[in-house]
């Protein structure tokens, strides 16, 4: 009994300053744009890469958006980030779902959107 009161305040001081986390990458074609392109000529060449970010907080699981709002938000967020022009636009889009804290006390979900910008030459 006295080697277990000696260990709880190490295991009560783990438990409470540890924090939970999860990632889930979701890769999926959900694009919001409606072009449909294929790129097996040379008549385009990378811009760069565009990435829009979306956050939501529950408090007892109480707030915050749907996945799918979240989703939305995030990609719309990352066209808005892209500043495209003329003939460009984003492709490979993925997202990425990171969720934090104590559930069901304090839960963080941050959705994360990427894609590479590319620009038609002809």
């Amino acid at each position: 009994m006295k080697k277990l009161l000696a260990w709880a305040p190490i295991i009560l001081a783990v438990l409470l300053l540890s924090s939970c986390s999860a990632q889930f990458y979701q890769s999926s074609n959900r694009n919001q744009s409606e072009t449909q392109v294929v790129l097996n000529q040379k008549n385009f060449r990378v811009v760069g890469e565009a990435e829009g970010v979306a956050k939501s907080t529950f408090v007892f699981m109480i707030g915050g958006l749907s996945k799918k709002s979240m989703r939305s938000n995030a990609v719309a967020e990352m066209f808005k980030n892209a500043h495209l022009t003329g003939s460009q636009t984003i492709i490979n889009i993925n997202v990425k779902e990171s969720m934090a804290g104590f559930p069901p006390f304090y839960l963080r979900r941050i959705y994360t959107a990427t894609g590479t910008i590319v620009e038609f030459t002809e």
